[in-house]
């Protein structure tokens, strides 16, 4: 079929989506009375939402119900429930309500869905004379609706059509919300609260943090926020919210149903924290209400005046210990770390995984963005390390000077290798910079103009001051076992 067929065939299924029109559904069947509960007889809701996409949402809704065998459909449940999870009990009488059958209906009423239910079903067509205006009416058949409307009347089969669509219902599996509909067995007359619990997509949680560094890059103003996203096809009004953070196992199923905090004041009071099994719940401490196709934030802690460590670390490679390599980079940059502790001035607390974006005020006192890294979920008194960038005034050019290999001895090689690292520093004062080089097997440095470090047990670090507008050169010779 040509794209111009394709294109005409689209352009009139949205022209006869324009004119569907519903009339009044006719009672059918024997199916019990259906009593539908919407948001106006919530009393309470509470979610608490996990790192990976997974929400339990406890929904409290007040109603009166009759006794015996009846269907409830509960509105504005999420779009995204996984309906396996669901369960309703009454918090007024235990025990009085039993489900007996649940049906989640993720098909929501739009003209494209109600034509589709409608395939092999009769509609009216109606026409209309464009010059008396007099309406004519058809009955026919809906054959397809597959890239467009397919129709079958008494003497001919059309796929467009000139007018309007009636239908004479709503089938009873299509609604204008996501809605549970339960089947259940009620043994308390009059009045009572129900809660429905269950899990669901659509909702997510992150941590972002917002450092702002002092002057000399010594301490650090740290703010935390918790940047709720509700993308579930529900709204939660005044919702207890609380939020998990760990790493949970979850078992495979078919079907898996930007702001800079300029002051967060008394975060510590409108966030509390408590261990739950393995992991951390932090508890909001006033309802909040999250909209559907929303993303919001709240305070979570406020921390002044941080102590942080800056180190300017230039790292190298382990495989030109065992082999021939002149050259090994020049104008190389030194990363920049960031290290903070995790206790004290606002800190202590356990800290979700999250972003944290750092600034420091320029000469004119506005903040500027000077680098972000991830960090994991971190226990209070751990060592935090944030990886900012890459230096500019501080480069470095290295070579290596001499290699020799000699073996083997039990299957195993020695080589001896010396290398010159020239450090440059133009800034107007002096850095120390950490020289971390990785080494493989058994090492021993044979000589060296500055002493190392074993750091650990493959590594030799460094740690030397450059002066301001000038230059140092480490020299050194290591023998590598390997």
């Amino acid at each position: 079929m040509s794209t111009h067929r394709i294109a005409g065939i689209r352009a009139g299924l949205v022209s006869l989506l324009a004119f569907v029109v519903i009339v009044p559904a006719i009672a059918q069947g024997s199916d019990p009375i259906e009593r539908t509960s919407t948001l106006a007889e919530q009393q309470a809701v509470s979610v608490t939402i996990y790192n990976d996409n997974l929400a339990l949402v406890r929904d409290e809704r007040r109603l009166a119900m009759p006794k015996g065998m009846q269907r409830l459909a509960l509105r504005d449940v999420s779009a995204q429930i996984d309906p396996t999870t669901a369960i309703l009990h009454s918090l007024t009488s235990s025990g009085a309500v039993s489900v007996i059958e649940q049906n989640f209906n993720f098909d929501l009423l739009s003209p494209e869905t109600l034509l589709e239910k409608y395939v092999g079903r009769e509609v009216t067509v109606v026409h209309v004379n464009p010059h008396t205006g007099a309406e004519i009416r058809e009955q026919a058949k809906v054959l397809a609706v597959n890239g467009g409307v397919v129709l079958q009347y008494a003497n001919r089969i059309e796929t467009s059509v000139d007018g309007k669509l009636l239908f004479p219902s709503i089938p009873s599996n299509l609604r204008d919300r996501p809605t549970l509909v339960t089947d259940l067995d009620n043994a308390y007359d009059g009045e009572q609260t129900l809660e429905l619990d269950y899990l669901t997509g659509g909702l997510s949680w992150r941590a972002d943090y917002v450092g702002v560094l002092n002057a000399d890059d010594t301490r650090m103003d740290l703010n935390g926020l918790v940047t709720l996203t509700n993308t579930s096809g529900t709204s939660y009004e005044n919702a207890h919210m609380q939020l998990v953070a760990g790493n949970l196992n979850r078992a495979a199923t078919p079907q898996e149903v930007r702001s800079l905090a300029a002051n967060v004041a008394k975060a510590a009071d409108q966030m509390r924290q408590e261990n739950l099994f393995e992991y951390h719940l932090y508890t909001l401490g006033r309802p909040t209400t999250i909209a559907d196709k929303q993303t919001k934030q709240v305070a979570m802690l406020a921390a002044s005046a941080v102590p942080v460590t800056k180190s300017l670390e230039l790292r190298g490679s382990d495989y030109y210990y065992t082999q021939a390599s002149s050259d090994l980079g020049q104008q190389l940059k030194p990363q920049v770390y960031l290290e903070f502790q995790n206790e004290g001035g606002g800190l202590g607390i356990p800290l979700p995984k999250g972003i944290v974006r750092v600034y420091k005020k320029d000469s004119q006192g506005n903040a500027q963005f000077v680098g972000e890294d991830t960090i994991d979920h971190t226990a209070r008194k751990e060592r935090i390390r944030l990886l900012l960038g890459e230096s500019f005034d501080v480069t470095a050019t290295k070579r290596q000077t001499d290699f020799k290999r000699v073996g083997p001895f039990n299957d195993r090689y020695q080589y001896e290798s010396s290398y010159s690292i020239e450090m440059r520093n133009a800034k107007d004062t002096p850095v120390t910079l950490k020289v971390v080089e990785p080494m493989p097997g058994d090492w021993t440095i044979l000589s060296e103009n500055f002493t190392h470090v074993k750091s650990s047990s493959a590594t030799a670090t460094w740690t030397i001051t450059v002066p301001a507008n000038g230059k140092t050169t480490l020299e050194y010779s290591v023998r590598v076992l390997y």
